[in-house]
């Protein structure tokens, strides 16, 4: 758990690389009272989650430079505290093939896109622990 976490909202990190997304996204996920940080690709998420603490990772399959799957499996690989975040990944694949790679990779629960802001924001409560 975050210290932003301890008594107060859960901190999340957005790893997506398309702006309207993360735009939509952190919009739905503030007005719930979470606090957001974003990043841009699995490379950004990787340094992001080694210099702060997170109580939920929403993170896209489809990125440059290093996509959802691969950050997921170097994240899970890594030290308890940081192989524990919850993570909800979001794609437009929308095959039971993909949803058993994201399981795989480490992915707690997985959303086809277009997300629903009410879907999002229940499942990042629920991943969460606790209510934003």
């Amino acid at each position: 758990m975050s210290e932003a976490g301890i008594g107060g909202p859960p901190h999340v990190l957005l790893v997506e690389d398309a702006s309207l997304v993360r735009l939509y996204y952190r919009g739905a996920l503030e007005r719930a009272g979470f606090v957001v940080d974003e990043a841009l690709n699995g490379i950004e998420g990787l340094e992001r989650v080694l210099t702060a603490t997170y109580d939920l990772l929403v993170v896209d399959v489809n990125m440059p430079k290093m996509d959802g799957l691969s950050f997921l499996r170097a994240l899970r690989g890594r030290e308890p505290g940081v192989r524990a975040i919850p993570a909800l990944m979001t794609s437009t694949e929308a095959g039971d093939g993909d949803r058993a790679a994201a399981r795989v990779a480490g992915a707690n629960f997985y959303l086809v896109k277009p997300v629903p802001e009410g879907a999002l924001v229940a499942h990042a409560r629920a991943l969460a622990g606790r209510r934003a």
